[in-house]
């Protein structure tokens, strides 16, 4: 068996990675839709209310409650590990809403050069028919070049018909 028999077709890579673990399966669209609506909401004024009503709850039961109620003293250490926990994941559930705003917006931006260069193409022929019709109007007989060609003839011929007579 030859090298390249056994190593496949050499215009596709190899996949080397090996995993003990197999890649989990996810639905790339779905998920970005889920992240969309997460950092919509995350954009919003009701979710800064309901972070703010968490966080003065928090602190006012872990310094208001009695001791041994108390599940994160004062410097609310826990809290903050909450916060950072919740910071990073929002972060990158942003960005994917981010990418995915400026993946529609490059196509809706081919789309409409797209379209903006057929409708200068569709101008380029219609004016390009319209000066074709004015050069076959100029060379075609109108009525009235025909009427002042007729009345040119009569008066041309009424000398003659006097002279006959």
């Amino acid at each position: 068996m030859s090298t390249s028999a056994r190593l496949g077709r050499l215009d596709q890579p190899v996949d080397g990675r090996r995993t003990l673990l197999p890649r989990p399966h996810y639905d790339p669209d779905s998920f970005g839709r889920l992240s969309e609506q997460i950092a919509r909401f995350l954009g919003t004024a009701r979710f800064l209310v309901y972070m703010t009503v968490f966080v003065a709850a928090w602190m006012g039961w872990n310094a208001l409650a009695p001791q041994f109620l108390r599940f994160d003293p004062y410097p609310f250490i826990f809290l903050t590990l909450v916060l950072s926990l919740q910071a990073s994941y929002a972060a990158p559930l942003i960005l994917l809403a981010q990418n995915r705003q400026d993946d529609r917006d490059r196509i809706q931006y081919e789309q409409d050069r797209a379209r903006n260069d057929r409708s200068i193409a569709d101008t380029e022929y219609l004016t390009r028919e319209i000066a074709g019709l004015r050069l076959a109007l100029s060379e075609v007989a109108t009525r009235d070049f025909l009427r002042s060609e007729l009345q040119q003839i009569v008066k041309d011929l009424q000398p003659r018909e006097e002279v006959r007579d």
